[in-house]
């Protein structure tokens, strides 16, 4: 009884509050279907490493450790990063490269899509440590895995943070992306068509474009050689032929299983003493920045390119170039659709949507290599 009522006197307001969050995030993830997969994960764990004297997490008890399995999970799967480069195979088996490959000029859109986190990056270091405020701007590239990596081998100071606006922002790319477009797009150019024109991509042009792309970015950003390797890996054992039951366990078991694990123990790191700053207001914030300038770059970066083209391009298939995949190539079909119901946009979205999956890790191994 006396353990209950210490437990009671050790409640705090903080406490409630990242109750009243981890409340919310399941809310978004079960009533408006935003990242379930991610955000019910971290808002239930986000509750349980706040009660008092969690279990969950290591305590102090009379000078020994008594170590909480969420902890141990943090330091097992994130603090080495084995969790977000295994989670790299599983997205790499589900990315079909294929409209890319038929189109290689969509590259362009997903390079473009990066520069809100080099504007995130200028404009963070004016508020933070250079180390801190890389990580902060990796934020813009969309990428859960990527952010995380990043902010670990940098030694942010704010990782957990930065993986919470990391995860809930992608999660908001439908809410936030949309209105961007708008503002930025005639209505004229919202109903640009873009017929597509399929071709047959080659077997072996499939095989060898994960091992290229893998061995130039290599070459240029040799710090996202684990970003982008295990993520082309997960491409190869897709498109090999041979390896189908991989490819499958890739897809579903492995990328299932290690999102569970990696949403609730990115919670481990939202304890209300440590999250309940000013500082983590700041970084929400800047996150914020980063995504609306990647849509924008994107976007605006596509309309230029109109300027000076004959058969002109739907510019909202720039904002697809954020890494967010698939969900804003899909984004980008639904609003299509929405100016013209003939207008079928998805396959050049999807196309762009994954350049900026490679842009993206490309972007944050360059982040490392300037940093590191």
């Amino acid at each position: 009884m006396d353990i209950l009522y210490t437990n009671l006197l050790d409640l705090n307001w903080q406490m409630l509050v990242m109750w009243a969050i981890g409340g919310i995030l399941i809310y978004l993830a079960i009533a408006k279907e935003m990242e379930p997969t991610l955000l019910l994960p971290i808002g239930f764990g986000s509750i349980i490493v706040n009660l008092p004297n969690s279990g969950a997490i290591t305590q102090i008890v009379d000078g020994v450790a008594e170590h909480g399995a969420l902890s141990v999970l943090f330091d097992a799967g994130i603090s080495n990063e084995l969790f977000p480069l295994i989670l790299f195979i599983g997205i790499g088996a589900m990315i079909d490269f294929g409209p890319l490959l038929t189109n290689p000029k969509l590259m362009i859109f997903g390079a473009a899509a990066q520069f809100g986190i080099f504007f995130t990056l200028c404009v963070a270091s004016m508020f933070f440590d250079i180390n801190d405020a890389a990580s902060i701007a990796i934020i813009g590239a969309a990428d859960g895995p990527t952010s995380i990596v990043v902010a670990l081998k940098l030694g942010s100071k704010y990782l957990g943070a930065i993986m919470v606006a990391a995860y809930s922002y992608m999660a908001l790319v439908p809410i936030i992306q949309p209105p961007i477009i708008k503002l930025l797009t005639t209505k004229k150019e919202r109903m640009i068509r873009m017929p597509y024109e399929p071709k047959e991509v080659k077997k072996i042009t499939k095989i060898l474009f994960p091992i290229i792309i893998t061995v130039i970015t290599g070459l240029i950003a040799p710090a996202s050689v684990s970003l982008i390797g295990f993520l082309m890996f997960g491409n190869l054992i897709r498109e090999c032929g041979v390896l189908n039951s991989l490819s499958e366990t890739a897809q579903k078991v492995l990328a299932n299983l290690i999102t569970i694990f990696l949403g609730i123990t990115i919670a481990s790191q939202m304890q209300a003493e440590n999250f309940l700053c000013k500082e983590t207001l700041l970084i929400l914030g800047l996150g914020l920045v980063a995504f609306i300038f990647d849509t924008a770059g994107g976007v605006l970066f596509a309309k230029l390119l109109n300027l000076f083209l004959k058969k002109k391009i739907n510019p909202m298939i720039g904002a697809a170039g954020i890494s967010a995949f698939p969900m804003s190539g899909r984004i980008v079909h639904k609003m299509g659709l929405q100016e013209d119901p003939q207008n079928f946009l998805l396959m050049h979205s999807i196309g762009v949507n994954v350049s900026g999956q490679i842009a993206s890790v490309i972007a944050g191994g360059l982040i490392l290599n300037f940093f590191m």
